[in-house]
């Protein structure tokens, strides 16, 4: 858990993104809920029936679109749309195929990221496991933090030496699930692709081209169908779990009153 959720993460995350742009950073970011999906979906021994529910059947169309939209963004650059602020910085290049006319490693950048995500879906599949073989899930989760830290220290120690770059920094993301729930903060993580073209364009030497506007927009349409599907799932399950002690109440209840008359005899 350690290896999968901090240092595999956060090494994929920070060599991707210094690859790449922050906009591919946020569109690759979207894939964990598919990559969540497809990983279970493979896993689990019952996968035949669960395909008949609506909720996965969304999910699958979701997974399908979010897919395409990171080939999208990963392969196709397109026309350009504006030229960063600082357009001294920036290769002059008409070509619009990535992988055949950017000075940077984009397609590596995007793959690290890729992987970064893909991280981060066997670290909550691990942790499932792991909770449901050992159930003390604070002391996992410390030996987890414990273990990743320290992997992570040794990484650090080789590629970081400035100290400043260790300082924690406030977590508002974490407040925000413990006041509203985990699906809200999700809802709005979308968002962050528009800033991060808005900053990237306008402090940093990013360019903006259709192919990243519109593999982008799919990948956040595929990620709202992921989501849409996984909450009608948990809702299907719990309209299944009420059915099911509604029909164990009837059943004890007509039970009741032979088990009364036999008591009066």
């Amino acid at each position: 858990m350690g290896l999968t959720g901090i240092t595999m993460t956060q090494t994929f995350s920070f060599l991707g993104l210094s690859y790449s742009t922050p906009i591919l950073v946020c569109a690759m970011g979207h894939l964990i809920p598919t990559f969540n999906f497809l990983l279970s979906l493979i896993l689990s021994r019952k996968a035949e029936l669960k395909l008949k529910s609506s909720g996965v059947l969304i999910q699958v169309m979701g997974s399908v679109v979010s897919i395409m939209g990171a080939a999208l963004t990963e392969l196709f650059r397109g026309p350009l749309i504006r030229h960063s602020s600082d357009h001294q910085l920036q290769h002059t290049n008409h070509h619009f195929f990535v992988f055949s006319s950017t000075p940077e490693f984009w397609v590596l950048g995007g793959l690290l990221l890729a992987s970064a995500s893909f991280s981060v879906t066997l670290w909550n599949s691990i942790q499932k496991e792991t909770v449901n073989l050992y159930p003390e899930p604070m002391k996992v989760m410390s030996y987890y933090s414990l273990l990743g830290t320290i992997l992570s220290i040794m990484v650090a120690l080789m590629v970081e030496r400035d100290l400043d770059a260790w300082k924690l920094k406030h977590n508002t993301e974490l407040i925000l699930i413990v006041l509203t729930g985990p699906f809200y903060v999700q809802l709005f993580k979308p968002f962050g692709i528009a800033y991060a073209t808005t900053f990237g364009i306008s402090f940093f030497p990013n360019t903006l081209h259709y192919g990243s506007v519109i593999g982008t927009a799919i990948i956040g349409m595929g990620y709202y169908c992921v989501m849409w599907g996984q909450m009608k799932g948990d809702e299907d399950k719990r309209g299944c779990e009420c059915d099911e002690v509604k029909s164990s109440d009837s059943l004890v209840d007509e039970k009741v009153p032979l088990l009364q008359q036999k008591m009066e005899v």
